[in-house]
């Protein structure tokens, strides 16, 4: 088996998927790379996968989901400031294997897992 990084980005306030929301892949080995960065589609998923194959490395990593500047655009009222701005997901990948790390938000709260 191959490993390689994937997420999808659903709004539970409004029910939909987060589409045109901004997120980055960072690297943590010492220093933190910025590896990638990618913007959700239609169904809030990248159009690519975010850590391809060929590209895996077993490692830490840091998602970094552009919630607030997302929020906006949806024309969610804002607070100043915002109460969920940007959101960093740090999480490890040890084998070679799929890694989801979906992302349900809501302008007030949000939840992560490891999904298949």
């Amino acid at each position: 088996m191959t490993g390689y990084l994937t997420t999808h980005v659903l709004d539970t306030a409004r029910g939909c998927p987060a589409k045109g929301m901004m997120i980055e892949l960072f690297r943590l080995d010492g220093e933190r790379r910025l590896l990638k960065t990618l913007v959700t589609n239609d169904d809030g998923r990248t159009d690519e996968q975010i850590l391809p194959a060929e590209a895996f490395e077993a490692g830490e990593y840091e998602l970094v989901f552009h919630a607030g500047a997302y929020l906006d655009a949806t024309g969610t009222p804002p607070e100043n400031p915002r109460f969920l701005d940007v959101i960093p997901i740090r999480f490890g990948m040890s084998e070679a294997a799929h890694y989801h790390v979906p992302l349900l938000l809501s302008p007030f709260g949000y939840s992560t897992y490891r999904g298949s």
